[in-house]
């Protein structure tokens, strides 16, 4: 495949040069510093609220409240920065014309696709597995429990989601023109996903659960062999996504 490790290096100098990795890195960080800590101190910001003289008190809180937040944060905020940054990972250049020229000296479209792709997947590897081990210092550093069941899988389980939604973001704008039609049709594709998981049944068939049953994995409410099949299918689906990404980048005219 001409030009993979060569267009892997560009990817990560220009990477380097723009605000991308600020804007990932302090997000992570933040989702790391901020999740224990909002569990730590939310039931005292509740305590010295007055809600009309209505006292609300809640239990004291566990390094599982830090997770629950953890979890919220990163698959609600994380995957938004992620897709929004993301987003216009192969139509920016195509509208600009830099792939043009590359392409007709001969870079294998292949390469782009797959290049583009596995730097993306390496930088929300990297991100992630930042703001996951600030999260677990400060949730050992604040909280008395923090053992859990199964905690891997459900850290494991997010990141593959975020895997899926690299590879439906290159699918979508192989497939779309413009700036914004990659980003409006990877939303409305994750939206379909999110109402689908709303019912029951269609849930272990849902690459969406795995963004979503994080905490009930720790809790024990889902088992892990109800989301083994998940993992296996999203997996799958991931690696079906990027073999219609070749397909079509191959077919697009640029």
């Amino acid at each position: 495949m001409r030009g993979f490790k060569a267009f892997v290096k560009k990817e990560l100098i220009e990477f380097t040069r723009n605000y991308k990795w600020i804007i990932l890195l302090s997000t992570f960080l933040f989702i790391g510093m901020s999740s224990p800590l909002l569990a730590k101190l939310l039931p005292n910001i509740f305590s010295i609220l007055e809600m009309g003289g209505l006292t609300i008190t809640l239990p004291e809180p566990t390094g599982m409240d830090a997770y629950s937040q953890f979890f919220k944060n990163m698959s609600q905020m994380g995957i938004i920065v992620l897709l929004l940054v993301y987003s216009g990972i192969l139509s920016n250049e195509l509208t600009k014309g830099t792939l043009t020229i590359l392409l007709s000296k001969g870079l294998s479209r292949n390469a782009v696709i797959l290049a583009k792709y596995t730097v993306a997947l390496f930088h929300w590897s990297l991100f992630f597995l930042i703001g996951t081990i600030i999260n677990h210092v400060y949730t050992i550093y604040l909280f008395e429990k923090t053992s859990f069941d199964h905690l891997f899988f459900s850290l494991f389980s997010l990141w593959l989601f975020g895997a899926f939604v690299l590879a439906l973001i290159l699918f979508s704008g192989t497939v779309t023109t413009g700036n914004y039609g990659g980003l409006l049709l990877t939303v409305v594709l994750l939206v379909i996903g999110l109402i689908a998981n709303s019912f029951s049944a269609l849930q272990k068939y849902n690459p969406v659960s795995l963004a979503t049953d994080n905490l009930e994995i720790l809790t024990g409410e889902v088992l892990v062999s109800e989301r083994i099949g998940t993992v296996g299918l999203t997996v799958l689906l991931t690696t079906t996504i990027l073999v219609f990404a070749l397909y079509f980048f191959k077919e697009k005219k640029v």
